[in-house]
Order: structure tokens, then C-alpha cells, then sequence
């Protein structure tokens, strides 16, 4: 009887080939990529044109001031007598704009009395006060 004696670097391999096995998923991943549709899906958006922007907004104006004391109107430099007619303005419009307040924390007060003194002379009816948060630290 001849035995085979199974020396110690001969011995049987216990792990799995995963090449094969790696190289199919490969393939599957590759056509998947080749099968997708490309997103072609568009949409069309009616921009308004370069036509003028209405100063006074109908739902909310904002009015800021600036450490520098400057007031802008819906970010657009503004004088008092300006102020006070685009108010007028927004005051007789048939759903009445709210009007967001935003004194910089570092505007002089003078400044920003003035222009509480011109939304009061105004009668300007939906008034807030916005920014609040910049006077956390004072």
C-alpha cells in the first residue's frame, strides 16, 4: 500500500479565491454605469427681464442703518425726503408692506431717532424691529 505523506509546505489551501468573484462585480458595476440614463431633465423659468426694480415691495421693505449712519432702503442708498415718499407710497398700497427696521448696533442714536421720527410721522402701521441679535454683546 503506498501512503501520501503530506509534508508541512504542501499544504491544502483553506482560503477562498475571491478574483473571480471580485472581476464579475466589476463588470456588473461598469454596465450599471453604462445603462443609466443621463439626467437630461430641464425646466423652464420665467425670469423677470432687466426691467426696474420697484422700490417699494409688496409684502416687506427694509430699512437699515449703518454704523456710518447711512440708511438704505432695501439695500439701496436712500435720502430723508426719499424716506418719507417711498413711506407715503407704501402706506397707500391696498395690503400694507411690513417695514423691518435694522439699526447697525454701533449707529448713532440722533440717526436712528430721526428715522423712528420719520416712520411715526408717516403713520407707518406694520413696524419691526430685525437684527435683534447684534445686540447680544452689548
Amino acid at each position: 500500500m503506498i501512503t501520501h505523506a503530506v509534508q508541512p509546505d504542501q499544504s491544502p489551501m483553506m482560503e477562498m479565491n475571491t478574483t473571480p468573484l471580485i472581476d464579475v462585480l466589476l463588470v456588473l458595476l461598469v454596465m450599471l454605469i453604462i445603462t443609466i440614463p443621463l439626467q437630461t431633465h430641464s425646466m423652464k423659468l420665467d425670469l423677470p427681464g432687466p426691467g426696474p426694480v420697484p422700490k417699494v415691495q409688496p409684502i416687506r421693505n427694509l430699512l437699515e442703518i449703518t454704523s456710518a449712519g447711512a440708511m438704505l432702503w432695501n439695500s439701496q442708498p436712500i435720502t430723508r425726503d426719499a424716506l418719507r415718499y417711498d413711506l407715503r407710497q407704501s402706506q397707500q398700497m391696498k395690503e400694507i408692506p411690513e417695514l423691518h427696521f435694522r439699526p447697525a448696533a454701533e449707529a448713532r442714536y440722533a440717526v436712528v431717532a430721526e428715522a423712528l421720527g420719520i416712520i411715526e410721522s408717516e403713520n407707518v402701521r406694520k413696524v419691526g424691529f430685525v437684527g435683534n441679535e447684534a445686540y447680544a454683546r452689548w
